[in-house]
């Protein structure tokens, strides 16, 4: 990864997702001057729905409206883990030779309709004959893991809204982040109740954004940047719809693309230095410690309460304020968390939220209730 670029995430209203885009691909290119528009050799885009703006095909006409003319585009759909698909289809064109250099990048904009219509766009993502049928949106869903989690292992509210509360501290001194606020533990349990457990300040918002990264082959790297981001493995995975399963704990998409990913970067979870997870709902999150082996499984709320996924903590986790603070504008948000690793990795990241010393990183993405799932792992080069 060479460089990396993010439009500021929010209501852009008058503005188009092309022109979101742009916004992101502008920083991208300032970040390395070196990389001019020829050398990129095709873009990998993630968008996951067309119905906000009634466009499809959208990869080609974003390419040629910033003059990458004449490349190749695909554009991917695993819904909120669009941008998760897409840096994977971007690091396996590079990995089997094809490209020296790609973009990847993702975009929504969602909220050019009242919340009703958006949510009814996003409730796609679920089963149409056995979900979306019977009423069941992806907010009732997390509400049932979130319920059956806290039936086994006495998991909390609070700490449900502690994920919540740390991640609104995080993005506070995000310049990309929609939610620049504080919010406390009684401000997220007294929220307003969206799907028991599950209350307001537990669920991400909605909103438009657009992130892009630059990769090229290993070899190529210093000709454009002096502090180029090796990635050191990529592992995606996929589950059953959520209807149709045993466990309702967590979620296997995860358990099988992180252990993929660590095996094949010979580094075991607890070397990472931090972590951007799929926290669309806070729930997730408590999830994704046990599914990446942070924890024990069932101890996640125990490891949340513990602070140690603060900044300053053994294991930071969403330094970015993650999906629920920062945003999530779900076909851009898996590139989202690489360009956090960018700008942590490259000394860009504001004080107050910077990991020290961080060589290491892992990305999560997740598609609909834990259908999709894709890890990366990021090392900084010496």
């Amino acid at each position: 990864m060479i460089s990396a670029g993010c439009a500021r995430y929010g209501r852009r209203e008058g503005l188009s997702a092309r022109e979101i885009f742009d916004e992101a691909l502008d920083e991208l290119f300032s970040n390395c001057p070196k990389l001019s528009r020829a050398d990129v050799g095709a873009l990998f885009l993630g968008q996951a729905f067309e119905s906000f703006e009634h466009q499809a095909n959208t990869s080609a006409g974003i390419a040629n409206n910033y003059g990458l003319s004449g490349i190749p585009t695909v554009r991917l759909d695993s819904v909120s883990s669009s941008g998760g698909s897409a840096l994977r289809a971007g690091y396996l064109a590079v990995v089997s030779g094809e490209f020296d250099v790609v973009l990847c990048g993702g975009v929504e904009k969602m909220t050019s309709f009242d919340t009703p219509t958006a949510l009814e766009i996003i409730s796609m993502a679920a089963d149409r004959p056995f979900e979306q049928w019977n009423g069941a949106t992806l907010t009732a869903l997390n509400a049932l893991a979130a319920s059956e989690h806290m039936r086994r292992f006495g998991t909390t509210e609070e700490q449900l809204a502690l994920v919540s509360v740390k991640n609104h501290e995080n993005a506070l001194d995000n310049p990309k982040a929609y939610f620049r606020k504080k919010v406390t533990l009684e401000e997220v349990l007294a929220s307003r109740k969206v799907c028991t457990p599950l209350k307001l300040l537990d669920c991400s918002p909605i909103c438009d954004g657009a992130s892009c990264i630059a990769l090229c082959r290993p070899d190529l790297a210093t000709k454009y940047m002096d502090t180029a981001i090796d990635i050191i493995s990529s592992a995606e995975a996929s589950d059953c719809d959520f209807v149709f399963r045993e466990d309702l704990i967590g979620f296997n998409a995860t358990r099988r693309a992180a252990k993929k990913a660590l095996s094949r970067a010979g580094v075991e979870v607890r070397e990472v230095d931090f972590a951007e997870v799929h926290d669309a709902f806070t729930i997730n999150e408590i999830i994704a410690y046990e599914d990446l082996g942070l924890c024990e499984q069932g101890a996640g709320g125990k490891l949340i309460e513990s602070g140690e996924t603060k900044i300053g903590g053994s294991i930071p986790v969403n330094p970015s304020g993650g999906l629920k603070a920062k945003g999530h504008p779900v076909g851009s948000s898996g590139i989202g968390q690489a360009y956090e690793v960018f700008i942590q990795f490259t000394g860009r990241a504001a004080p107050s939220r910077k990991v020290k010393d961080a060589r290491l990183a892992l990305t999560h993405s997740m598609g609909g209730a834990g259908v999709t799932a894709q890890v990366h792992i990021f090392k900084a080069r010496a």
